[in-house]
């Protein structure tokens, strides 16, 4: 078994500082882990920080105290083997931020290793494959220290990692070894992962804490606490929760997190409430997370007695067959110093007949009653591949399993999780290839050639795709496709990507730290024969002369790797309409989700969309005040000044837009326009008085903290706070406040700034701030619903008088600068002013404020993000690619999945089916349209007349409305004079008379929508047209 390429993961307790003097010795190379600084950080040696630059998107995953994010920079770990396995656990791993890593492999590089190991080179083949990953994978993160190990591994250099591991070729360990062990394999198509020793589990979820509102609270044994029903508590029985701002049974908000039992999506009974005072009213119930501690089964206790994790429930039975195989394979390589033979049948009988005797030597639950010949055979033909997407998603799995051993965070796989992709050969049955077509040619394919022979090889390297996105997604699926030979042949992949990096990428974009052109360079290193092309444009109707018909016709497929929404649908609409196949992939941190797109099989990106999610309520606000403050004003006052037809366009905004449009730069252009640096403070300190004390004032002014309802219940309560105005202070909040405000009013003027607190103070104590009186007569809205039901009648004296007080745009000479929001630049005051505009918000409302990192990431809209998931989503991908290069046509063999890393969850499933409509007896989809030739024979384009009656001599089709986009060019509501007029013109000349707009000419073809009747004159859905006019 010298040879298995099993993979041993091992996390190290940082206190061992022998292992470190040992690992200098003269065999092992490079990156000596004594030069590590005593809190593990290779570059800032400041103990106990964390560079949350590179590290705030993991960050948000780390739900609770710091600590636990601390905790894995404490861990060094041990990864043993460096194929393609090995070094995806080892890159992902480093990406994470542990204090160190540690690779080993006694093993020279092979030809097949090339196909995964996208750190070895073809030069190196023959050479130490640990000694020539170490220094690329030294460069992936700074933080972290990378050694390479090139000895045979004994049980004292594994005592000194405290690793417990009893699985042969390793020797046994002392007893005392206390390491948390993952191993993890891959074979072909086929590949594990699995957990052992004991663990302490402090979020087995990763998802925020549920909170909700109390109604009610009885005095009993046990007390049942009732929450307010406009939404289910999500509570679950064997949860722990606290109590806070109750009245009356205020013995609550003192007590310890007691477990509750949950009855109901609206009560749960908690501990005995007899002896406690009478509940009054209010309070909030918040989950606390517990700490937990799963005991693992050891190795050999595992092996007999296996608990297996489902990845896919279609393949049920697939688990328990394939502990018996995997046993097999190594019983096979024990005997012959080899793996099964790619496709060979003699080895496939044999290792069958293996399968059998490990079988029936099992004692316990690992026997099965039946094997699967078939699946055992076939997990003999692959076992000699060595797959890059296969090693990604496995590699994805057991490094996020090394992060949850240092860190406590998440479930572990209890305690087996197998997987296998035997839908990517071919779909039918008893196709068996032949082992010339799958023997070795001594090329970086070896691996691949292993398992699929070499006709697919030949046809990934002819192909033409087109990678959109070359963030995180992107990075990884370029290092696959490279792994692959994706257009290493005569085909081409053309990526493209506009978006600079920000910092908090880093830490998921192995590929390249600047632009999309050095991934693509990083990526020709991994395989100098592909061909890749960089471009840095934005894909979208503003690039369609870029991104033409000529361009998408000659794609073999899209790949998606956005995370925009609106980006996705735009390139799947496209996808949809050229019939072009879509691989579509996203992550949200421990969540990830794969879609493949098939034309005329399956539905679209788009025919479904996810929920989106909802901000917390005062970063929100603090948001939206930004915009509103430092933004939209003086863009409007911009536009004032330079668009000669402003107040013509602003004048036909619908109800009280237009007053509001005017006062907003009215105020912008004279009442509210500074000349100084301390006219900026004084706005800034007046500001704050409005938002944080008057306004609250006036708004208990309406509703005093008593008041009652109509039906005699407090109107301050369930979910409406009872506020309470701050008095101004040169604390540090509302001097942060006032410095990042002053600032940013400043720098939209022009006018410079200061970071001088102290001489903000003294122009603080000269700035005249209004005394408050209340005003009567105002209406507060109190919900969404109150202020869209509100009359919007416009004061035309004040819309007139507006006008007036205007001053001229040639009279002022004023250049402002609306502020665009960045949250990556600490120096520019933006994230300064969300933390200290959320957090007075929610002294105001006596609501927990939010420290800078969780502002950053809801006001900045981060989305959380690790490299561990990504990389198993971009696994699955690429599984899929394989269907679509061999043409798979049965929809089943498709898998669209979904996982949750953090459960650990995974779901697969065959794609939607692409929803069929008819009309008369032809059924249609939205892979199916009708297609009309705009240049007839005589050389003249057809005529709207013309189209019209084409419709209905070969369709019976009578069309009452016709749209090109979002321009109407036929109706039956339109007056009789223009249908008349517009009958007789050709079809483009209409739709560039009706949208106002020269057709470009990178435009082949128009996509008209209709609205049709039958022949009963009944309403009958339709496909769209495609008109072609070149």
């Amino acid at each position: 078994m010298k040879s298995s390429k099993l993979k041993k993961i091992y996390p190290m307790s940082g206190t061992e500082t022998k292992t470190r003097s040992h690992c200098s010795s003269p065999k092992s190379v490079r990156g000596d882990l004594s030069h590590n600084a005593a809190n593990g950080m290779a570059k800032n040696g400041n103990h106990g920080e964390i560079d949350e630059g590179l590290y705030s998107r993991q960050l948000y995953l780390r739900v609770g105290p710091r600590g636990h994010e601390k905790r894995m920079q404490n861990f060094n770990v041990l990864i043993s083997g460096m194929r393609g396995l090995g070094v995806e656990i080892a890159k992902n791993v480093i990406l994470g931020g542990v204090r160190s890593v540690t690779v080993h492999d006694p093993g020279a590089a092979e030809w097949r290793d090339l196909s995964s190991q996208f750190y070895l080179r073809e030069p190196d083949v023959g050479k130490n494959r640990a000694e020539v990953s170490q220094p690329r994978l030294a460069e992936l993160n700074n933080y972290v220290p990378v050694t390479a190990y090139n000895r045979a591994l004994t049980g004292d250099f594994l005592s000194k990692f405290q690793v417990c591991l009893e699985y042969k070729p390793l020797p046994q360990l002392p007893h005392s070894a206390t390491a948390k062990v993952i191993i993890a394999d891959t074979r072909g198509l086929f590949g594990f992962s699995a957990t052992f020793e004991e663990m302490i589990v402090y979020d087995t979820n990763g998802e925020q804490p549920l909170s909700a509102m109390v109604s009610m609270i009885t005095k009993d044994n046990p007390g049942v606490v009732t929450c307010l029903d406009e939404a289910r508590h999500g509570f679950e029985t064997g949860d722990y929760v606290a109590f806070t701002e109750v009245q009356g049974m205020t013995e609550l908000n003192s007590y310890q997190p007691m477990e509750i039992k949950v009855p109901g999506p609206y009560s749960f009974s908690i501990c005995d409430t007899a002896g406690f005072a009478d509940y009054i009213r209010g309070g909030i119930v918040s989950q606390v997370k517990m700490p937990k501690k799963f005991s693992f089964k050891s190795v050999s206790s595992a092996m007999a007695e296996p608990e297996f994790i489902m990845t896919d429930f279609a393949k049920f039975d697939h688990p328990r067959q394939l502990h018996v195989g995997f046993q097999a394979i190594h019983a096979f390589q024990k005997k012959h110093s080899h793996l099964p033979a790619p496709w060979r049948q003699v080895d496939g009988l044999e290792l069958l007949s293996l399968a059998k005797e490990v079988n029936s030597a099992q004692m316990g639950s690992a026997q099965v009653e039946q094997l699967d010949e078939a699946l055992i055979k076939k997990l003999s033909y692959v076992a000699a591949g060595d797959l890059a997407p296969v090693n990604a998603f496995i590699g994805g799995l057991a490094a996020q399993e090394v992060m949850k051993a240092c860190t406590g965070k998440f479930m572990p796989i209890m305690q087996w999780l197998y997987f296998d992709a035997l839908e990517c050969l071919a779909e039918e049955d008893g196709v068996m290839l032949t082992e010339e077509e799958c023997a070795p040619r001594n090329c970086r394919y070896d691996g691949q050639i292993a398992v699929f022979g070499t006709k697919l090889q030949d046809m990934l390297g002819k192909l033409h795709y087109f990678l959109v996105g070359a963030g995180a997604i992107g990075c990884e699926m370029l290092k696959n496709f490279a792994m692959i030979g994706l257009a290493a042949g005569e085909g081409e992949v053309i990526v493209t990507d506009m978006d600079t990096i920000e910092k908090s990428n880093l830490n998921r974009q192995f590929l390249f730290r600047r632009l999309t052109g050095t991934a693509a360079a990083a990526v020709e290193q991994m395989n100098p024969s592909m061909k890749i092309t960089a471009h840095h444009n934005r894909v979208g109707p503003t690039t369609e002369w870029i991104y033409d018909d000529d361009f998408f016709e000659s794609l073999d497929g899209v790949t998606n790797a956005l995370d925009n929404v609106d980006a996705r649908m735009y390139v799947d609409q496209r996808c949809v309409y050229y019939r072009k196949p879509l691989l579509e992939s996203g992550t949200l941190g421990t969540k990830g989700n794969v879609q493949v797109v098939i034309p005329f099989l399956s539905e679209s990106y788009s025919s479904s969309q996810d929920p989106q999610g909802e901000s917390p309520h005062t970063l929100q606000w603090a948001r939206v005040e930004f915009e509103g403050l430092f933004k939209q004003p003086p863009q409007n006052a911009t536009q004032y000044l330079m668009d000669p037809k402003f107040m013509e366009r602003t004048l036909k905004l619908t109800g009280v837009q237009p007053v509001e449009v005017l006062e907003a730069v009215h105020r912008s252009l004279v009442t509210g326009r500074p000349h100084s640096w301390a006219d900026c403070v004084a706005w800034s300190r007046n500001h704050w008085q409005r938002q944080y004390g008057d306004n609250i004032c006036q708004l208990l002014h309406n509703f005093p903290p008593d008041q009652l309802t109509s039906s005699g219940a407090p109107f301050w309560s369930g979910p409406k706070r009872c506020p309470h105005p701050l008095q101004f202070s040169t604390n540090n909040l509302h001097m942060d406040y006032i410095m990042a405000a002053a600032n940013l009013y400043a720098r939209t003027y022009g006018i410079q700034g200061s970071t001088d607190r102290a001489g903000v103070m003294k122009i603080l104590q000269v700035v005249k701030v209004p005394v408050f009186t209340p005003r009567s007569g105002v209406k507060i809205h109190l919900s969404d619903q109150d202020l869209q039901n509100s009359p919007s009648s416009v004061d035309d004296s004040r819309l007139e008088a507006l006008k007036v007080q205007l001053p001229s745009p040639r009279s002022l000479h004023l250049k402002l600068c609306p502020i665009d929001f960045e949250k990556d630049d600490d120096t520019n005051f933006h994230m300064d002013f969300i933390v200290a505009a959320s957090n007075l918000r929610a002294e105001n409302y006596n609501i927990p404020p939010a420290d800078r990192h969780k502002s950053k990431l809801v006001a900045g809209k981060i989305i959380p993000a690790i490299a561990t998931t990504t990389a198993a989503v971009v696994g699955l991908v690429g599984l899929e690619l394989f269907k679509i290069v061999q043409g798979h046509k049965k929809l089943d063999s498709y898998k669209n999945g979904f996982m949750n890393l953090a459960l650990p969850f995974f779901a697969f499933s065959g794609p939607i089916a692409a929803p069929k409509h008819k009309y008369y007896e032809i059924d249609w989809s939205l892979w199916d349209r009708f297609e009309v030739t705009g240049l007839q024979p005589n050389g003249e384009e057809m005529t709207l007349r013309q189209f019209l009656d084409h419709f209905k001599k070969e369709h019976k089709l009578e069309i009452i409305m016709l749209s090109q986009g979002v321009s109407m060019l036929h109706s039956f509501f339109m007056p009789a004079a223009k249908l008349q007029e517009r009958l007789d013109l050709p079809m483009t000349e209409i739709v560039t008379k009706v949208s106002k707009k020269k057709l470009g000419k990178h435009v082949k073809a128009l996509v008209f929508d209709l609205c049709c009747n039958d022949l009963s004159d009944e309403d009958i859905e339709v496909p769209y047209v495609k008109y072609t006019i070149r």
